[in-house]
């Protein structure tokens, strides 16, 4: 069961590393799903970009493997108003325009991913039977 756990992680990091890099690539895309009450689009842009590329080596690390994936759970709770932002407006990703029943899918995926990295990264702790 570690060997898929670890396994998840290094599926996780490449996944936030490589959404971390295009965050300062499609600067503008993701600025564009950013909730308009939101100020200073860009610098939430760049910052979530760092943060995503931090999450994905604390994944990597064993020594940092449960807190990244403790933080990554409110984290993707707080980018989830830009992915109900995007899916409420059908807001493409750059070239990618995605229905709007896949947009929604993408928000309510969002609730098992979490579990899901919360459970690989170790913070599901097992009950130990006497």
């Amino acid at each position: 069961m570690d060997y898929l756990k670890t396994g998840l992680c290094w599926v996780f990091a490449l996944f936030f590393f490589v959404a971390g890099i295009m965050h300062f690539v499609e600067v503008e895309s993701f600025a564009a799903i950013v909730p308009p009450l939101l100020p200073f689009p860009k610098l939430i842009v760049w910052v979530t970009g760092i943060m995503e590329m931090i999450f994905a080596v604390g994944l990597l690390v064993s020594r940092y493997r449960k807190q990244a994936g403790f933080w990554l759970a409110p984290f993707l709770l707080a980018v989830l108003t830009a992915n109900i932002y995007m899916a409420m407006y059908n807001i493409p990703m750059g070239e990618s325009v995605a229905s709007s029943t896949a947009l929604w899918i993408r928000v309510m995926l969002q609730f098992p991913l979490i579990a899901l990295i919360l459970w690989a990264s170790g913070n599901f702790a097992s009950r130990k039977t006497p």
